[in-house]
């Protein structure tokens, strides 16, 4: 299957790019040390049709297709892949109501979500749960004025920060999906995660005691919950692969231009042979990293039955990869690039923990031996 660009698909990744390059990439340190992305770069994101990336067009989205949304996220988190990973979560959710929702949630919950006047967080893992995320305790209990939720849910994205969280929860023995309003009675937020990376995104626990909300916020059918969860991952894993890769990017564009001005030794150290060979072997991992991440895009948008091992495939080579990259980058501006100033640090501190979240890369490879196993 092909995965050369359409004209229209570069002017989408362009687009993008210049867009970070302006809004996002001058001020991506200075959020990082506020804990926060100010919730006045979301309008301007969503002017450009990227607060609906995967919503149809009928519901004000823009309707693109898997593979033009990783080549968003790819170019946003050029500029920074905290923020392009953010956006990445809330797509998710505007994606999974599209899909899975009726006409009435449709109606209530998309328009805000293309807006971004309503900001979707996610919530799968629990304390408790996180790769064996089917065995989650948060429980949802039907009563005559709604749903009455409790548990607690950990490492979320814009906790304490978004208007809304589709929460994963049990109803019975089996999981649904509900969506849960920031101000409803019961729900609080645990403190302010201190992490080693993405530290523009405010990561909180979201507890539930006693939270109830309407029958109408259960997002499609009872108990489709974790069919859906896993449906939204198969995205998930390619945009956070698409982040990576636009981080290590941008590591390398900076480890280029830096290695033409460094001088050792009576010469810029790009001159060096042991050097330009590091860099040969950076370039081929990344554009295989590429190709290989716009080729499992293709299959998710084709729907093929191979999309969901080549979707952990992809998870787990590119991010691996990209990671290994910055890291490279980091240790080619020797001392400097321990240095806060150049800018490769956050990336490495980024990028690490897109080999974790979206199921680790170790469960990457449980899904796709199992695949193998079942087509034998």
């Amino acid at each position: 299957m092909s995965v050369f660009l359409s004209e229209e698909q570069r002017a989408i990744f362009e687009m993008a790019q210049g867009f970070g390059a302006e809004k996002i990439a001058p001020f991506a340190r200075a959020w990082e040390q506020a804990g926060e992305i100010p919730k006045s770069l979301w309008p301007e994101v969503a002017a450009l049709g990227l607060g609906g990336i995967y919503v149809s067009e009928e519901h004000g989205g823009s309707g693109l297709s898997r593979l033009d949304g990783v080549l968003v996220f790819e170019a946003l988190a050029m500029a920074c892949p905290s923020v392009a990973a953010f956006l990445s979560i809330h797509n998710m959710c505007g994606g999974m109501i599209d899909h899975f929702g009726d006409a009435q949630a449709k109606a209530r919950w998309l328009p805000s979500v293309c807006t971004m006047e309503t900001i979707f967080s996610y919530c799968l893992t629990e304390p408790g749960s996180g790769s064996d995320a089917a065995a989650l305790k948060t429980r949802a209990v039907r009563g005559d004025d709604g749903f009455a939720l409790t548990g607690s849910k950990a490492f979320i994205s814009g906790g304490g920060y978004s208007d809304a969280y589709i929460v994963m929860c049990r109803m019975g023995d089996a999981i649904s999906a509900v969506i849960v309003e920031d101000g409803t009675a019961g729900l609080s937020f645990g403190g302010l995660e201190d992490k080693m990376g993405w530290r523009s995104q405010p990561t909180r626990a979201v507890q539930m005691d006693g939270c109830v909300v309407p029958h109408a916020n259960l997002l499609g059918e009872e108990g489709r919950g974790f069919a859906y969860a896993m449906a939204g991952l198969d995205g998930g894993r390619l945009n956070i692969a698409a982040c990576a890769l636009g981080g290590a990017q941008a590591a390398l564009d900076a480890t280029l231009a830096y290695m033409g001005e460094r001088q050792a030794f009576g010469q810029t150290i790009d001159r060096f042979q042991a050097l330009q060979f590091r860099l040969a072997d950076m370039e081929v991992k990344l554009q295989t990293a590429r190709v290989f991440l716009r080729h499992a895009a293709a299959l998710l948008d084709a729907k093929s039955a191979e999309a969901t091992k080549f979707c952990a495939m992809a998870k787990l080579y590119v991010t691996d990869v990209c990671f290994d990259v910055a890291n490279g980058c980091l240790q080619m501006h020797g001392g400097y690039g321990y240095l806060a100033d150049y800018g490769i640090e956050k990336i490495v501190r980024d990028l690490r923990v897109h080999q974790i979240l979206e199921g680790t890369n170790e469960i990457m490879r449980v899904i796709i031996a199992r695949q193998m196993l079942a087509a034998r």
